[in-house]
Parts: structure tokens; sequence; C-alpha cells
């Protein structure tokens, strides 16, 4: 652990999952709860942030249940904002402060992602997820299966790109699931989270897990 923190004290930019990190929920279960498919989709999300299948396996078959259409999405953030788990706000707020770039980094949908960024004065650019395509009537017809975090491995992708562009030395990937661990490398250290759901596949693998974001806030008040 004592060598994760002295990369989480240096870190030059920190990735953060969004669904049962960033907020309280798993987005593509709310939205399924919403439009009344609930209890497949739950499943397969299960399976797939435990590892026991492939990232885009699990992805294209909740969308096939799922088959949002716009409307249903636009209805869903009017009606369901995300809830943000506790003490989040203030550690993107110190990152930032301490001149540390913050992106989110998520299997869920870009739609749905958008507007717990702007809450958060993450810009839009700093989020990567994936996008659902809809036909001119608004219908679901599928997703853009070109975006790096629509497959396994994504994640570890998208900190790769970013490390290139901006010459990043120190990224930490924060998150609960296994497609968070999986990044680390090319990501530099992961922080296992269990705030929200503990995921004993990924407690048992992290070299630093942690239940409340408090702990990470204090690291740098010291």
């Amino acid at each position: 652990m004592e060598d994760i923190l002295k990369v989480w004290l240096r870190t030059d930019a920190v990735c953060l999952d969004v669904d049962s990190t960033t907020i309280q929920e798993e987005g593509i279960d709310e939205l399924a709860n919403f439009c009344g498919k609930g209890e497949a989709i739950a499943n397969l999300t299960s399976r797939a942030m435990g590892g026991n299948m492939t990232f885009q396996e699990s992805l294209k078959q909740r969308l096939e249940i799922l088959k949002p259409s716009l409307g249903q999405v636009e209805e869903f953030l009017r009606l369901k904002p995300a809830t943000f788990t506790p003490a989040i706000e203030e550690l993107v707020q110190i990152l930032h402060q301490n001149g540390i770039p913050v992106y989110l980094v998520s299997g869920g949908f870009r739609r749905l992602i958008a507007p717990v960024a702007k809450r958060l004065n993450i810009p839009e650019s700093h989020v990567y997820a994936n996008c659902l395509l809809f036909s001119d009537a608004g219908e679901y017809v599928g997703f853009d299966e070109q975006e790096l975090t629509s497959r396994s491995g994504g994640k570890g992708r998208v900190i790769e790109m970013l490390k290139k562009l901006h010459a990043y030395r120190n990224v930490v990937m924060i998150g609960d699931g296994m497609t968070d661990l999986e990044a680390c490398p090319p990501g530099d250290a992961f922080i296992g989270f269990g705030g929200v759901v503990v995921r004993e596949a990924v407690r048992d693998k992290a070299k630093w897990y942690v239940k409340e974001f408090r702990e990470l806030i204090e690291c740098y008040k010291k």
C-alpha cells in the first residue's frame, strides 16, 4: 500500500469510475428499472462487474434486452438524477485545487454521465463512456462499438491514450469493479472502492481498498 500511497500523493491525473463509485447507482440498472426491465439487467451487470463474462458481451446483451428510446432516457434523467457518493464532490474539488485533472471513465453511457460531470465541474472532454445510438425517430438502434470503453480492457486503453496525449506519469484509477482493477497497468496505481458495493474479487486483489473517499481526502490534508 505504501507504494500506491506515494503514487496517490504525486498523481498528475485521476480516473474515476462512475457507477457505484462516483455515484451510488448503477446507471444501466436504474434505467432498466425505469423501463420495467430491471431484474434481467441487474443479473448481467453483476456478472460483468465480478469478472464472470466479457464486458462487451454483457453490454450487448443488456442493451438488446433494454433497447431504451431517446425519450425514455431523457425522461429518466429528468426524474431520476444520480446520487453522489458521500465526499466525492470534496475529493474532486481538492484534486482540482491541486491542479490535478479528473476524468470520468465508465462502461456506462455518456448521456447518463454528462449531468454528473457537469455537477462536478469536470469538462465534457474528460468523460470517456459509451454512446447510445438512436434513429431520427428516437428509437434505439445500437451503441458505438468504436468507443474504447465498449469492450474489455477499454479503461486501460483510455489511460494509455491519456498518458500519450498529456505525458502523465502517475495516473490513478479508482473504482469498484474488475474493469477498473484491470486498467492498472497501464494505470500506475489502482485504489479499490467499496463504499457502495463490495465486490469480493476486487477487494481481494486491490493493494489499497477504501470504503470512504474521506480516507483519500485526508492524505492531501496532512
